[in-house]
């Protein structure tokens, strides 16, 4: 990863409540986040899953009522969310990773509608209504959370947290492992790895990290629905990946900037902008199979010239 690239970025984030709203930019963050975690378990681990909504509305649950109902400072409600969603990952993962392909991805979307269906029965999350007025409280006790400036650094934060973490874990031994996992699993097998843990592993630091992406998005928006646990989030977890670029590194981020400034400027359109994501959708994977991020890396490579052979001293007469 280049050094400049990630200053201009990071000076872009530290700018950008100046020109835009903050809360548009809170939501593509929140949302980039989650799609990161999805990016690290598909893109990077093979597993396909349906069903990561299911961390994020837990995290976001547990967050709302942690800050709600039991007085958590705002930091201390998102780790607790965080960490629900990671044991709940811990379950599912358990249960999943005993199938492979289609059957696995049908295996953590039937465990989903599982959660989704708790979460309306369940007294405590208001049900169809959902949780709302959830305080966003003071962060570290004195840094009032309130002012839309202090939570927007605080959100950038989290990503930026979110971000360094995913790309430490693929760049890792660990993240060698699991793209030779992913590329041939009997010859990682064969190497005398564990493959079941690693994937284990790598399910609970995914749902971890969507469950960051919740109980942040709980402290924004003040409030919690069923939509955070419908099976059309884990959808468009998976429609930003692939959008942006799968198996990348800023492949989410880009997914997640053109899929939620589509669903803003598209909203006026009503339940036309399904039938418009989906038409995208369709033409990313006919045209555009790497994404914008890995489709543009792969046309900058193929025009960059080609660096010069080394050229053969003449032989001398001493040679």
């Amino acid at each position: 990863m280049r050094t400049p690239v990630l200053l201009a970025l990071l000076a872009l984030g530290l700018l950008a409540p100046l020109a835009v709203y903050p809360v548009f930019m809170m939501k593509i963050y929140c949302f980039a986040l989650f799609a990161m975690a999805f990016n690290l378990l598909f893109g990077f681990a093979g597993l396909m899953s349906f069903g990561h909504a299911a961390f994020l509305g837990s995290a976001a649950y547990v967050t709302g009522y942690a800050v709600k109902s039991l007085g958590f400072p705002p930091e201390l409600g998102i780790l607790a969310g965080t960490l629900a969603a990671a044991l709940l990952g811990l379950v599912v993962g358990r249960l999943a990773i005993r199938r492979e392909g289609i059957y696995f991805s049908m295996v953590t979307l039937a465990l989903a509608q599982m959660v989704y269906f708790i979460c309306v029965q369940a007294p405590f999350t208001g049900a169809e209504d959902g949780m709302q007025g959830i305080p966003r409280g003071h962060l570290l006790g004195f840094i009032d959370l309130d002012n839309m400036f202090a939570m927007y650094y605080f959100v950038l934060a989290i990503f930026l947290f979110g971000f360094f973490a995913v790309y430490r874990i693929v760049h890792s031994p660990f993240g060698q492992v699991l793209k030779a996992i992913r590329e041939n699993e009997p010859r990682a097998i064969s190497l005398g790895y564990d493959v079941q843990r690693y994937k284990l592993v790598t399910f609970v630091l995914s749902a971890g990290l969507a469950g960051l992406a919740g109980a942040t998005k709980t402290l924004v928006f003040q409030l919690v629905t069923l939509t955070d646990v419908h099976w059309a989030t884990s959808g468009e977890a998976v429609l930003m990946t692939l959008v942006g670029g799968l198996g990348t590194i800023f492949g989410p981020f880009v997914g997640a900037v053109v899929v939620v400034s589509l669903e803003h400027h598209l909203a006026g359109l009503g339940s036309w902008v399904t039938l418009i994501m989906g038409l995208i959708f369709m033409a990313c994977v006919l045209m555009f199979r790497e994404g914008i991020v890995g489709t543009s890396k792969a046309l900058w490579l193929r025009r960059r010239p080609l660096p010069n052979p080394p050229t053969e001293a003449p032989l001398t007469a001493e040679a």
